[in-house]
């Protein structure tokens, strides 16, 4: 078992406060409305998700906006959920088949496609996993929705376009045929005034929405933005062969509290 890491830090820390703050999260005047109910029926056209990361008081109206598209149309048997490695512990690339504990319970790895992604460069490591906060905080948002959904946690230390694409190709190669969603967990630029963040974190969703990833890496190196899951994101664009993305919502963190130097938070959908 991986135990959560960041409950009452990141999100509240008991299965009824979490409740209660997810679903704020939905009504919150960034998020999108109330929440919906998981449709069975959905069209099932979404193939990955850009998500943000932080603490839910602040990226978590963001965030509602991608798992409410999700609800709407119907969750997949599985996810794939990339982050970034903030810690630098552990392999480079590394999933984990340990299931994952929160406040609302466990969430199960799918060991099956967890055995099949363990290849190449993705290693099979819980020390880069077992601390990490941007793959956990995803999980309460799908568990608030389905006890049965399952997933597989990647997190990423090697963000470089080759790791990326070659990442994207073994998972590619693994969900195909498959009911997989694949998640980028992302924030954008860090600690910038309001007017650099929005400038800088529009040139790099500009790429996503144009489905650009080796164009991504180049925008945030060749611009210094300070966004910090690139290649998760980079790595669901080559994994999923979407044809077209959609910015569901941008926010900062000074648009929930006032503030001089702000994080950046989108969310996207690629169908």
């Amino acid at each position: 078992m991986r135990y959560a890491a960041v409950a009452g830090q990141f999100y509240a820390g008991t299965e009824t406060t979490l409740k209660e703050q997810i679903k704020e999260c939905f009504t919150h005047t960034l998020g999108p409305g109330s929440p919906p109910e998981l449709n069975p029926a959905g069209e099932r056209s979404i193939k990955g998700v850009v998500s943000p990361h932080a603490g839910f008081m602040y990226s978590g109206p963001v965030a509602a906006h991608g798992f409410n598209a999700l609800a709407e149309d119907g969750f997949p048997e599985t996810f794939v959920v990339l982050g970034p490695n903030h810690h630098g512990m552990g392999s480079g690339v590394a999933l984990t088949t340990h299931d994952f504990e929160t406040p609302l319970g466990v969430m199960e790895v799918d060991q099956e496609l967890a055995r099949v992604l363990h290849m190449g460069l993705i290693d099979n490591d819980l020390i880069a996993n077992r601390h990490e906060h941007s793959i956990e905080v995803q999980l309460p948002f799908i568990q608030y929705f389905s006890k049965t959904a399952k997933f597989v946690p990647i997190c990423m230390l090697m963000q470089d376009y080759k790791s990326a694409a070659e990442a994207g190709r073994i998972i590619k190669e693994a969900i195909e045929g498959k009911d997989v969603v694949v998640i980028a967990s992302t924030d954008f630029s860090h600690y910038v005034s309001p007017e650099k963040a929005k400038n800088d974190d529009m040139m790099a969703i500009q790429q996503i929405l144009d489905l650009n990833p080796k164009g991504l890496e180049e925008t945030v190196r060749k611009n210094s933005i300070t966004m910090c899951g690139y290649g998760p994101v980079m790595t669901m664009l080559e994994a999923v062969s979407g044809s077209k993305a959609e910015l569901l919502k941008y926010a900062t963190s000074g648009d929930v509290r006032p503030m001089s130097e702000v994080v950046g938070y989108g969310s996207v959908v690629v169908k």
